[in-house]
């Protein structure tokens, strides 16, 4: 997904942060955001595409339903949220909220521009599956985890990406790992447990 920095090569003349990587780093995703507002801070930009570029490629995915057409959403999106930086008020909820609406647009207006019906469209015929608006939610909820699980250290990553994004048992975990069986459940837990703590500490709101 590196083309989304080739992307937004209109960021010219290029303003480094007054700010080393290390501060940045420790910035939660609000301050990241103003930064870019008001000194168009790359940096800081790079920072926000860091922490949560992953996550908005796996739900927009799992959205449009094609890789390829992801990477093109997921480009436009982060162009959009450069763009619209300015306009992010943390007052009114959280960055993430913020930034995942714009991806959910991306992704939306993406399905739009297709021929075929798409599944954010009403269907002609009578559906008793879930809604677009279930189906956002869902969307939403799926980019939450995404984003938490992005953020855990990385030996605790691992294990909960392998055990619940590749359905994968905690023993094949343990054998793809080269690591013990316990070993990968105390990692569980603690992910786990950590990700119940992020989760609750910072809903989204669209």
């Amino acid at each position: 997904m590196t083309r989304t920095h080739h992307a937004l090569s209109e960021r010219q003349p290029r303003r480094a942060s007054p700010l080393g990587a290390a501060e940045l780093s420790s910035r939660s995703d609000e301050d990241l955001l103003e930064l870019v507002a008001e000194r168009r801070d790359e940096e800081a930009f790079d920072e926000f595409y860091g922490r949560y570029g992953r996550a908005v490629f796996a739900v927009v995915v799992r959205l449009i339903g094609d890789r390829a057409g992801s990477e093109d959403v997921v480009q436009q999106a982060f162009t959009d949220i450069w763009r619209a930086a300015a306009g992010f008020r943390r007052e009114r909820g959280a960055a993430t909220g913020w930034m995942f609406a714009i991806a959910r647009n991306a992704a939306v207006d993406a399905l739009r521009s297709r021929q075929a019906p798409s599944r954010w469209e009403v269907p002609d015929l009578p559906d008793d599956g879930p809604g677009p608006d279930e189906r956002a939610s869902a969307a939403e909820e799926a980019f939450r985890i995404h984003a938490a699980v992005d953020r855990l250290p990385d030996e605790e990553r691992e294990v909960i990406e392998l055990a619940y994004f590749h359905d994968l048992s905690q023993s094949e975990v343990a054998a793809r790992l080269g690591a013990p069986l316990g070993t990968v459940k105390t990692r569980t837990r603690r992910a786990l447990a950590r990700l119940a703590d992020r989760l609750a500490e910072e809903p989204v709101t669209g």
